[in-house]
């Protein structure tokens, strides 16, 4: 069979699963209405929470660099230099953070991936959520740690994984280095990690906890900081990961805690060390979002977006709202028929979710009017789905 017949079966073979994944071209920014193929579409698909990715600032901190940095970083940070706006947005991150030091990739995966791979080796053990983001799944691939999952949410089987990391400990020498990791806000169903209690449990065993705060920071916590400063906990977290991407409104990713947790991660952390830096107009976006959010401005916005979410789902913990309908099938065809009234909802299925549990992924932001809510609502109504499904 030639090259292309193969990969031609095996697309087929999506297709037949509802599991085929097409690029949708836009031309317009990004924000609540969207031109996709010349057509409008009322967005719910977007993490750009605050609604920043098109704010003024932002685009005049991302000028501002273009004219005094160019348009490319020339190699990595530590073959060529460092340029000043990765610098001003790693002091922001850690000053926003409450950290000593923070260190930026060009994304989330990547900072997944350098982290765990620099922290842990054959010898380790790595603790996850079940439901944790793919980066974290394949960073702990990667780095040949014995891998153990608990599930979601379940302190009493966390505890389980823990003892028995803990008798490994005992028998082993040298000790295995045992990470925690789990997200804030989970990136599919929305839900919250019960932070005070994981945190007790990593300081019980002896454990070091790692924390995705990709859909949490921005929008929860005093200025943003997160569900970790929310909850009093952050302190205690040994290494605070976060994208710039969602709420922040520009793009990459990021790692908070202590100085010398940021000089090791420089010195081993691979997609760190062998990436071409991002564009400098990156980092001063990134740094422009970082400021916003912490203005007043920032917090109307919050005060906006948590109204928006308390009118759609008053139970939901964040702007995530899942709609699950299990088939894929279903939810490919609830998605298909929204587009038809011109709103984009995304289709989340396998192997993002688990088989069985596709569902319709709503998110919200703080620039979506009372007006694309209640449009949105007698859509959902028009197909017999509830956003509470």
């Amino acid at each position: 069979m030639s090259f292309d017949a193969e990969l031609n079966q095996r697309l087929d073979a999506l297709r037949v699963q509802n599991l085929f994944r097409e690029l949708r071209r836009v031309d317009s920014p990004q924000s609540p209405h969207l031109q996709i193929n010349g057509q409008p579409f009322l967005n719910f698909s977007s993490n750009d929470y605050l609604g920043l990715a098109n704010h003024p600032a932002l685009k005049e901190a991302a000028t501002r660099a273009i004219e005094k940095f160019g348009a490319g970083s020339g190699a990595s940070r530590l073959i060529c230099g460092s340029l000043a706006p990765f610098h001003e947005l790693e002091t922001a991150l850690a000053q926003f953070k409450q950290t000593e030091a923070a260190l930026s990739f060009a994304t989330g995966y990547a900072a997944a991936l350098g982290t765990i791979c620099a922290l842990l080796g054959k010898d380790d053990i790595i603790i996850l959520d079940k439901l944790v983001h793919a980066c974290i799944v394949d960073a702990a691939k990667l780095s040949g740690a014995k891998i153990r999952v608990f599930a979601h949410n379940d302190l009493e089987d966390l505890e389980d994984k823990l003892k028995w990391a803990s008798a490994k400990s005992l028998a082993a020498s040298p000790a295995p280095r045992v990470l925690i990791v789990t997200e804030s806000i989970f990136s599919m169903d929305g839900d919250v990690a019960p932070l005070r209690e994981i945190v007790a449990l990593k300081e019980k065993y002896g454990a070091w906890l790692m924390v995705d705060e990709a859909h949490a920071t921005g929008i929860i916590g005093k200025n943003g900081r997160g569900l970790a400063e929310h909850l009093g906990v952050s302190a205690q977290i040994e290494i605070q990961m976060g994208t710039l991407g969602k709420a922040l409104g520009a793009s990459g990713g990021f790692i908070c805690g202590s100085r010398t947790l940021i000089d090791f991660l420089i010195n081993r952390a691979r997609s760190f060390i062998f990436s071409t830096a991002p564009v400098p107009a990156a980092a001063a976006a990134a740094t422009a979002g970082v400021q916003l959010a912490q203005s007043a401005e920032g917090e109307k916005l919050r005060q906006r977006l948590q109204s928006l979410i308390k009118q759609l789902q008053p139970a939901a913990s964040s702007a995530i709202i899942p709609i699950i309908l299990g088939d894929e099938s279903k939810a490919m065809q609830a998605a298909t028929k929204l587009r038809e009234q011109n709103i984009f909802v995304p289709a989340i299925r396998y192997p993002t979710v688990a088989r069985g549990a596709a569902r319709l992924r709503v998110t919200l932001t703080a620039s979506h009017s009372d007006d694309d809510l209640s449009r949105l609502v007698a859509a959902l109504k028009s197909l017999n789905i509830s956003p509470a499904t």
